[in-house]
């Protein structure tokens, strides 16, 4: 890619004037890496479970 700027200097000061607003950023809360660690492995151990159930009552077990 070219080194030049493809926007004029009045281009990037409304550019950087936009994005220094604050008019698109959103507050946002802390990842929880442990919480969502804990939602898969409930939800995997609830099909895990219910597979058991239908293979037992199929007599497969």
């Amino acid at each position: 890619m070219s080194e030049e700027n493809k926007l004029s200097a009045e281009d990037m000061e409304r550019v950087e004037k936009y994005l220094n607003s604050g008019f698109n950023t959103t507050e946002r809360k802390p990842f929880r890496g442990f919480r969502l660690l804990f939602g898969i492995w409930v939800i995997i151990a609830a099909l895990g479970y219910l597979s058991y159930l239908i293979g037992k009552q199929a007599g497969y077990l």
